[in-house]
């Protein structure tokens, strides 16, 4: 497997490149090898398949090799989404029994660990079983960045320097917001509840939603969703590189710069609350959970910060990972930007590699249940770069994916006769993965051992013929 190692690498170096805006002589040679390297690997997937590759794979039986052979490694993953199964197909035979309203009953004796598993295993089900459908929403003339979701629509930020505004049922793009002089880097929605306290503010209308657009121009811009209008710019002094809003007291916007600096803005006048120097390399992403905000760096450090209602000062660190800790380090230029998602009193990890590391961190909040269900894959498709999810008013799934396209993946029907757009299938390397990885101490001065519970896979050695484009979920 040592040839199909190499493939497997020469080709995620080559979706690297594919997304870079200038491509040296060598690097164009290196690109226009792509399909050769492809055939090569297929064929060698093909002598060294075996009966446990192709399990779980979904659809007519004479298709399973052809569709495994198709698929080649995907070196981003991106962060979880939790979801909330709305509509599900339960089973006869796993001792529960569902009455007229589809309602599952379990019987009395009937521990809380069995009706866990068993809801588990009735929700792998539904989704082993699910379709979905694909569709291209064409307008962006370069790579797509960032995305978020807002009811029925999508908005999208690229690289070519707009944010765009899609109406999802019809696949439509609905307004073009263009005002940003550099690339749009990133992309938060506040809560309406927010959005009505600017609204009044602004004079406009109370059911008006805003969308934040941050930039390598070095501004962030506040959009009215109904309008297209540019209600307010904010001028950070970096190029922002990442930013999230905290719905805590009066709201504030956190931005994150290209030189690892936290900035916070006040939600009700935009004015510069606190600025910090939080990382050594540019901030990649923040993510914010009740009172808690994380944010990551290239470089590969985590920090939390507690959030402050009031004060001169939003933002107090609480506590820091290193790389060390992570297991995120950025310097072999593998592994791309860290990624992060907060789930109770655990931190979701994941940078670029087929694997996910979780930190574990004090919280009041409860942990929901995380378990690995599916993934979804597509071999057509091309790296995914960012995402946002959602469930439509029927309960079904939608996804929006983007990278050099921008893709809805919408969740069809359980009574849908034709083969989906989309491969369901199992990935055995995430069986039981999703383990705590590190513990914080009790004793503050103790430090974090992040190797025996950890996801201590070699990267060869967790590469595996799949799709350049994966989706993974994650049940809450």
């Amino acid at each position: 497997m040592g040839e199909v190692r190499k493939l497997q690498k020469k080709l995620r170096q080559i979706e690297n490149l594919e997304i870079k805006i200038s491509l040296t002589p060598e690097e164009k040679i290196k690109v226009s090898k792509k399909v050769e390297l492809r055939s090569r690997l297929a064929e060698l997937l093909l002598q060294h398949s075996g009966p446990q590759q192709t399990q779980g794979i979904v659809g007519k039986e004479e298709d399973r090799m052809k569709r495994q052979v198709e698929e080649v490694t995907e070196q981003h993953v991106a962060r979880p989404p939790a979801l909330k199964i709305a509509r599900e197909e339960r089973g006869e035979n796993d001792g529960s029994q569902t009455d007229g309203r589809g309602e599952t009953h379990f019987p009395v004796s009937t521990s809380v660990e069995e009706q866990e598993d068993v809801q588990f295993r009735s929700r792998k089900q539904t989704w082993e079983k699910s379709k979905f459908r694909l569709r291209t929403l064409e307008g962006h003339s370069d790579i797509i960045t960032c995305v978020v979701a807002v009811d029925n629509l999508v908005i999208s930020g690229s690289r070519d320097t707009t944010v765009k505004v899609w109406h999802v049922p019809t696949a439509t793009e609905q307004r073009n917001l263009g005002g940003h002089s550099g690339g749009v880097t990133c992309l938060s929605a506040p809560p309406p509840e927010y959005c009505r306290r600017l609204a009044r503010a602004f004079d406009l209308a109370d059911k008006e939603r805003f969308v934040l657009s941050g930039s390598t121009d070095c501004c962030v811009r506040i959009w009215a969703l109904s309008s297209g209008q540019c209600v307010k710019s904010i001028y950070t002094f970096n190029a922002v590189t990442s930013l999230c809003f905290i719905p805590e007291g009066e709201g504030f916007i956190v931005t994150g710069s290209d030189a690892g600096k936290l900035q916070v803005w006040s939600w009700s006048s935009q004015e510069n609350c606190q600025s910090v120097n939080a990382h050594l390399d540019a901030v990649t992403t923040i993510q914010s959970q009740g009172p808690l905000l994380f944010s990551g760096s290239a470089e590969g450090c985590v920090c939390v910060w507690e959030v402050y209602g009031e004060g001169p000062e939003p933002l107090r660190r609480l506590h820091l990972w290193g790389p060390e800790v992570t297991g995120c380090s950025g310097d072999d230029g593998v592994n791309g930007r860290l990624i992060l998602s907060p789930r109770g009193d655990r931190v979701f990890l994941s940078c670029g590699r087929a694997s996910i590391r979780i930190l574990n961190w004090r919280t009041v909040f409860s942990l929901p249940q995380c378990r690995y269900l599916v993934s979804l894959t597509s071999s057509d498709l091309p790296r995914i770069l960012c995402y946002a999810a959602w469930l439509t008013a029927s309960g079904d799934h939608r996804w929006v994916t983007g990278g050099r396209d921008l893709i809805v993946w919408e969740q069809l029907p359980g009574s849908f006769k034709k083969r989906g757009d989309v491969t369901v299938r199992r990935d055995s390397r995430l069986e039981d993965c999703l383990l705590e990885s590190d513990r914080d101490s009790e004793d503050d001065n103790s430090e974090v051992d992040d190797d025996e519970d950890s996801i201590t896979q070699d990267a060869s050695e967790t590469e595996e013929p799949a799709s350049s484009s994966w989706l993974r979920c994650v049940l809450q």
